[in-house]
């Protein structure tokens, strides 16, 4: 039955798991408590001590630690072992704000490894394979982490690392490459190079591995095309070690989140209460076997659910849904969440650059939203039929993806004012205080 890294621990029973998590919680809570001097003291703020956690049910007393918590203790803040055990650091981009540093010891690195063999061989990866890992390498997570899986795994591992497509492509003939590892973006893009070239015939692709943004089932359709794969979807954060927290299987109904290393629980963003199983929340991790770099409670501001139904391909794991958008931005229109990055994902299937505006008014007690979105410059000189035609056709993709009417309006090329670092993407016009 399936395409296991490690049955025992992907397959065990819930009681298992549990077991598990009861005791390296306990533990882990203990290692923070004596070695993090930063979050003993917001423990101590909370009035935890370690005696008070005894099992994953006392999870919920202790702190949450956010994005903000990790800029105010940058550098060595949250580092949990001497820096002589720590062998490497990865970062975010560091979009907002100062960048995020995470640190590793060999033992994290193994077991982040071991993470990511388990999704390479969901994907129906085995020793047979040949492995083109696209994501970039370097400080980024995604390149090490599948190559580090791949490693595991014993398949032959090409770390290309991302651009120059005309290598790209022709390693992926010439050495018969069998599982791309990439964004959804640039393999959309490798699809489309590969198009152009004539060349679809001559892959020996059967799966893809893709993660790091937002993508939509649309898109998963047109990669697998263009491709000819079948396209898994995988999630990690920097912060709680990279790429592998959780991965597709071949039911791809949601993410399985590896239960041995993180615990998984979902909040309300307001309150910041344990919501029931099921809800849609903000996810919020707990790395239970991690030894530098130990979060306990870390918010990651994606808004998902989590379901523990029985998944046919035999993993016992809990399954997260694919992030529906992010707790920071997220705007309620006629009681609907609304979230940019739901706009963003209808316009980029769509075929826009990602440069909109989404403004909100209230008009007679009712809200109204209007999405602005700059043309590309072959489309400046349609004709208004023309404009009007995708003005509409943009209104219907973004009522199936939101469930609410939005407005849209084509505006010129380079009209929406463009910011350093993070556009102006929200002008809420409502007096909603």
């Amino acid at each position: 039955m399936g395409n296991y890294y490690q049955p025992e621990i992907e397959c065990a029973s819930r009681e298992q798991i549990r077991a598990w998590q009861d005791e390296r919680l306990v533990k882990q809570v203990k290692h923070v408590y004596d070695n993090v001097p930063y979050y003993r003291k917001k423990m101590e703020e909370k009035g935890v001590t370690p005696d008070d956690i005894k099992s994953t049910a006392d999870l919920h007393k202790l702190p949450f630690i956010t994005k903000d918590d990790l800029r105010d203790a940058y550098p060595y803040g949250l580092v949990a072992v001497p820096l002589k055990d720590c062998v490497r650091i990865h970062s975010t981009s560091g979009t907002t704000g100062r960048r995020v540093v995470a640190f590793y010891t060999q033992h994290d690195i193994d077991l982040w490894d071991d993470c990511c063999a388990r999704a390479i061989m969901a994907a129906g990866g085995t020793n047979e394979d040949v492995v083109h890992v696209s994501y970039g390498f370097g400080l980024f997570t995604g390149g090490a982490g599948l190559n580090g899986g791949s490693h595991k795994v014993g398949a032959l591992t090409i770390p290309m690392s991302s651009g120059n497509t005309d290598r790209q492509i022709q390693f992926m003939i010439d050495l018969e490459s069998t599982i791309i590892c990439c964004t959804p973006s640039y393999a959309a893009f490798l699809g489309e190079s590969i198009a152009e070239r004539g060349l679809k015939d001559q892959l020996k692709l059967k799966s893809g591995i893709f993660g790091a943004e937002a993508w939509t089932q649309e898109m998963r359709r047109d990669i697998e095309n263009s491709l000819g794969i079948k396209a898994y979807d995988i999630y990690g954060l920097t912060e709680i070690s990279g790429p592998g927290v959780a991965f597709e299987c071949e039911a791809q109904t949601g993410m399985h989140i590896n239960e041995d290393h993180f615990i998984a629980e979902i909040i309300d963003p307001e309150t910041g209460e344990v919501l029931p199983e099921g809800e849609k929340g903000e996810l919020v991790f707990t790395s239970i076997t991690k030894e530098a770099f130990p979060l306990l409670r870390y918010r990651t501001k994606d808004i998902c659910v989590l379901n523990r139904e029985k998944c046919s391909c035999g993993r016992t794991h809990v399954k997260m849904s694919k992030p529906m958008g992010r707790s920071d931005d997220m705007l309620i229109v006629k009681g609907v969440n609304v979230f940019p990055s739901q706009i963003e994902t209808v316009l980029l299937n769509k075929g826009y650059a990602a440069n909109y505006q989404i403004i909100v008014d209230r008009v007679n007690n009712s809200d109204q939203i209007e999405v602005k979105v700059e043309m590309t410059p072959e489309m400046f000189s349609d004709s208004l039929t023309e404009i009007t035609g995708k003005e509409k056709e943009l209104v219907n993709a973004l009522k199936a993806m939101l469930g609410i009417y939005a407005k849209v309006t084509l505006v010129a090329p380079k009209t929406i004012a463009r910011s350093e670092g993070k556009a102006v993407r929200i002008i809420d016009n409502r007096k909603l205080y």
